[in-house]
């Protein structure tokens, strides 16, 4: 149990969480339970493993056992696997417990790259993280390589709710993951978490419910999640299986493989294809085996205003040295700042531009040739904002339900002259 357990803060904390009725991301958190980081920053945990990024496009023949496009899945599935210890448990891992990140302001931003010294095969990987909303809060962000034409854009949002001192979470949005050499794509949906830990004052996450991949080849993988029980289980389990088609899915006796164990320790891999006479598990990925590659971010004094870094700079240094007071100082003159940048816009009849996404309105069905329409449809599953990965047969039956979606527009990044990797 933490020590702030018993606090008036954490206390006080709790109460307003139970009795409150909204979005959740705008409650004011105790000090001690505050992140120094962005949570726009966390879009860089998509790409810190560049080598299973980009092992896809690597992929162009059989083994002679398991076809190219196969491999290719299974080599998505790795590196996504591999991106979970990061995104939801990283921070639990290096302070004890997880930390309640800094709620970016609208037009915040976050750029970086991998240089990849190491590999020249590899080449820069290119890093773009954009908060395009403010109400509600949502982040978009793109991941490229253009050496391999590997991109990956996607965007985020959550909504949370509480229920018997859980913090449950939605998570609202998809990403793209597009192989141009290969004329290759596949959508990514998120699963739904919860909080646990919240009377003990040490939080930590656990993925739920079930998200999937769906290939422009016809490959699918369904991804459950479960955490560790008060009798049975651990924590951060899962269990994918590969179908093709994901119609397949339904029954759970026609996957090719099942891959399964913690997404933040050990999981195996077992072959069900009937080329294959083996049967027995093999290992799939090993998360404690797997470095990080440090992604460079310019230095503080040479960033924009805009750019995360800069602008939560003395919010963060008063978060590290505990100095509570300074941190409630630092970010509520922050915040109010962009309240009256905001208000003066209203005032000339000025509308905020975000600088490198557009939304793309797909309610009246979109374009049978976009990648996200396709691959939808192949998954069966709702193009409205609804929660991500939500199936057809749940889509609300309404049209005040919108379908708005964020895309990345190269061209915007291209004529960019402010902001510098």
């Amino acid at each position: 149990m933490s020590q702030y357990a018993s606090s008036s803060g954490w206390t006080s904390f709790l109460k307003s969480i139970a009795s409150f009725n909204g979005d959740l991301s705008s409650l004011t958190a105790p000090p001690f339970i505050l992140s120094p980081v962005s949570l726009a920053e966390y879009s860089q945990y998509w790409g810190e493993h560049p080598d299973l990024f980009l092992a896809p496009s690597f992929i162009k023949e059989s083994d002679g056992q398991v076809s190219a496009e196969v491999r290719r899945m299974l080599a998505v599935v790795k590196w996504f696997i591999a991106t979970l210890k990061s995104q939801y448990c990283s921070r639990s891992d290096a302070l004890g417990s997880e930390k309640k990140p800094l709620n970016p302001f609208l037009g915040e931003l976050f750029v970086g790259s991998w240089q990849n010294k190491g590999h020249p095969e590899f080449g820069e990987v290119v890093l773009l993280s954009e908060q395009v909303s403010h109400h509600p809060p949502v982040t978009a962000y793109t991941i490229f390589n253009d050496k391999n034409k590997v991109r990956l854009q996607g965007y985020n949002q959550v909504k949370a709710s509480l229920s018997k001192m859980s913090l449950n979470v939605k998570q609202f949005g998809h990403a793209l993951l597009e192989l141009g050499e290969l004329d290759e794509k596949y959508l990514i949906t998120f699963p739904p978490l919860h909080l646990e830990g919240l009377l003990a004052a040490s939080p930590y996450v656990e993925l739920e419910g079930k998200s999937c991949i769906q290939a422009s080849n016809g490959l699918y993988c369904s991804i459950e999640y479960s955490g560790k029980g008060y009798f049975s289980g651990k924590k951060n389990s899962f269990k994918a299986r590969i179908f093709r088609p994901s119609a397949d899915a339904e029954e759970k006796d026609k996957a090719l493989y099942t891959i399964s164990g913690q997404w933040s320790g050990i999981s195996h891999i077992i072959d069900h294809s009937a080329a294959s006479a083996k049967k027995s598990e093999e290992l799939f990925y090993n998360a404690s085996k797997t470095s990080i590659e440090p992604l460079y971010v310019k230095p503080i004094d040479e960033q924009h205003p805009l750019e995360s870094r800069r602008a939560w700079q003395k919010v963060a240094a008063a978060i590290m040295s505990g100095d509570y007071d300074a941190i409630h100082r630092e970010k509520t003159a922050l915040e109010q700042s962009q309240r009256v940048l905001r208000k003066e816009e209203e005032a000339k009849g000025i509308n905020w531009r975000q600088r490198w996404f557009n939304d793309v309105d797909y309610s009246a069905g979109g374009s049978p040739d976009d990648p996200f329409i396709k691959l939808a449809a192949l998954a069966q599953l709702s193009i409205r904002n609804v929660p991500s990965g939500t199936p057809v047969s749940k889509d609300p039956k309404s049209d005040t339900v919108p379908a708005v979606h964020w895309r990345f527009v190269r061209k915007l990044w291209d004529e960019e002259t402010e902001i510098k990797l």
